[in-house]
């Protein structure tokens, strides 16, 4: 059988690190590693196959209201969200529990701030906001957190919140873009973080005894702030 005779100078010549750094030959592109593709985890492995359920008190006034807009809390709740919901009337109270179709961890805490803030006083078209979007919070105090008052200095300081036919607090909805309800001495304000605090400034302002015009235009100085700064 014949040898095979290789000519060595036939051979094409190996490049040198020389022509590597000067760019006449192209370096070999380094190999990509192997990157393993899971699935996405549901909600049921998230939480082991548990069943996980929430309670929300209803106060005796918000018993009423509740069974007149039973379908208007019912229906996001468990068409959006695909959770389950009843009302347990030796507890008093709204259940709320995930099932195997539940898209969304967080879907179970959003139903409880949505209901949440329906038994607060704030209408179910505006609490609907808190299942669409991340960024809105609801923020409570009381007048006395602010300043101890008491007899006609505290009615005045509800007068001055709510103003005539409720226009002081309508202006304040709408400059800072937020919902606030005024449950005797309790406030309740829903909307985004900084929103929230400008209308609480507001509020706790009329409630040190400012008049209306004054917080006004300190609002409308903050609003145009705003509208420059996005």
């Amino acid at each position: 059988m014949a040898e095979t005779v290789v000519d060595p100078e036939a051979l094409p010549e190996a490049p040198s690190v020389l022509d590597f750094l000067s760019g006449k030959v192209a370096a070999p592109a380094p190999e990509e590693p192997f990157k393993p593709e899971f699935e996405a985890i549901t909600a049921q492995e998230m939480s082991g196959f548990k069943t996980e359920l929430r309670r929300i008190a209803v106060p005796v006034r918000r018993f009423t209201p509740l069974k007149e807009n039973w379908i208007a809390l019912y229906q996001p709740i468990t068409e959006q969200l695909k959770l389950d919901m009843r009302m347990n009337l030796k507890t008093k109270k709204v259940e709320i529990k995930t099932t195997k179709n539940t898209p969304d961890v967080g879907s179970l805490q959003k139903a409880a701030d949505f209901v949440g803030s329906f038994m607060l006083g704030f209408d179910p078209s505006d609490g609907v906001a808190l299942l669409r979007l991340d960024d809105l919070y609801l923020d409570s105090f009381e007048i006395k957190d602010v300043k101890t008052l008491r007899g006609e200095h505290l009615s005045r300081a509800i007068g001055r919140i709510s103003g005539k036919s409720g226009k002081t607090k309508f202006t304040i909805e709408n400059a800072t873009k937020t919902r606030i309800v005024l449950a005797d001495t309790h406030i309740h304000i829903l909307g985004s973080f900084a929103n929230n605090k400008i209308a609480r400034d507001a509020i706790c302002s009329l409630i040190l005894g400012s008049p209306p015009g004054k917080v006004y235009s300190k609002l409308r100085t903050i609003c145009s702030r705003l509208s420059e700064k996005f």
